[in-house]
């Protein structure tokens, strides 16, 4: 059976609800230990400072929320599933700089510009109306802050390509019925890899949205892309 890519909520909150107290082993075995590389740049590329108030939305078993805080930042790792949020809990629930939340990215629970930053890392394209959060975090950053976002992207150039749809096609699938206990989920994740937005797309997303100065950069050959925008200093 083909996993279902409509995306809808309540299915993707127990997916991961149900693959969350293995996942961070899984992202290891998945990624051959890149993500950790990924996101590496991705704390790098937010530059999270003392004091900011940072959302961290999607925040899952809060690895980057963890890294956040540790640059100084206040956190708010924000996630659709509850199994995520008790995992996350359950590594960093003893950080004070840190604040979870249970909630919808298209639907964040907070006031107008209450965030220095926002950002997000491998959750936007699990979210039914991916435009729609986009302007919910624009909404509730205040002007003139950012945007971060890390995500699977397009490979740029031939070989990565073959070996990226090689990987997807053969060897996660395998990877996944032997490591996982649940290998229609990841068989989801992968597909909802194969059928997201490219980079060019994904940045004509953020200026709908409202952003500007919108830039990407691609990790590992456009495998995974960091996208950031700013909010004009007057909305």
């Amino acid at each position: 059976m083909k996993p279902d890519l409509s995306k809808q909520p309540e299915q993707v909150a127990s997916m991961f609800d149900r693959v969350s107290p293995n996942y961070e082993r899984m992202n290891n075995v998945m990624t051959l230990g890149s993500h950790v590389y990924w996101r590496a740049e991705t704390r790098h590329a937010l530059g999270a400072r003392e004091g900011e108030r940072i959302l961290d939305v999607a925040a899952g078993t809060g690895t980057m929320s963890a890294q956040f805080a540790a640059d100084g930042a206040h956190v708010t790792a924000l996630d659709f599933s509850a199994g995520m949020l008790a995992e996350a809990k359950r590594r960093h629930g003893d950080n004070r700089r840190i604040e979870f939340v249970q909630g919808d990215a298209t639907q964040l629970p907070f006031e107008d510009s209450t965030f220095d930053a926002t950002t997000v890392s491998f959750g936007i394209r699990n979210v039914q109306e991916p435009i729609t959060a986009l302007k919910e975090m624009h909404r509730v950053t205040r002007p003139g802050g950012r945007i971060l976002v890390c995500e699977f992207s397009r490979p740029v150039n031939a070989l990565a390509s073959r070996f990226y749809d090689s990987w997807n096609s053969y060897v996660i699938p395998t990877l996944a019925r032997i490591a996982s206990t649940d290998p229609e989920a990841y068989e989801y994740l992968d597909q909802s890899i194969d059928a997201w937005a490219d980079q060019r797309t994904f940045a004509s997303w953020l200026r709908e949205a409202g952003y500007t100065e919108v830039k990407y950069r691609n990790l590992s050959f456009g495998i995974v892309a960091l996208h950031r925008g700013r909010v004009p200093a007057s909305k």
